[in-house]
């Protein structure tokens, strides 16, 4: 089956686009890391759309399952929370109060 532009946008699932991009992929590794994954996939996508507008798509494709393998390879050398991809993980907490908050006056 040739890859096609087409065909990538109608993915959806994270092993989707690792089987369209025939790379490996531990299925457990993507159980855990869905999300942080695609999240992670889709800002190297717009990276490479935005910054190279002129590739053909043959061209994009092979840029999209580089930044694939790289959005992965970010969670196998760090964590979510370190990434900081999604609000929840950059909104400071309510009703907590840091030790260095407090004074003795």
């Amino acid at each position: 089956m040739s890859q096609n532009i087409d065909d990538f946008k109608k993915l959806v699932d994270a092993e989707e686009f690792f089987q369209f991009f025939n790379l490996p992929y531990d299925q457990n590794f993507v159980n855990v890391n869905r999300l942080h994954i695609l999240k992670k996939f889709s800002q190297f996508i717009r990276e490479i759309d935005e910054n190279s507008p002129d590739l053909t798509p043959e061209e994009k494709l092979a840029q999209y399952a580089i930044a694939l393998q790289k959005a992965a390879d970010v969670f196998v050398e760090s964590t979510p929370q370190e990434q900081k991809l999604f609000k929840v993980f950059n909104d400071k907490q309510k009703n907590v109060v840091k030790l260095t908050e407090i004074t003795s006056d």
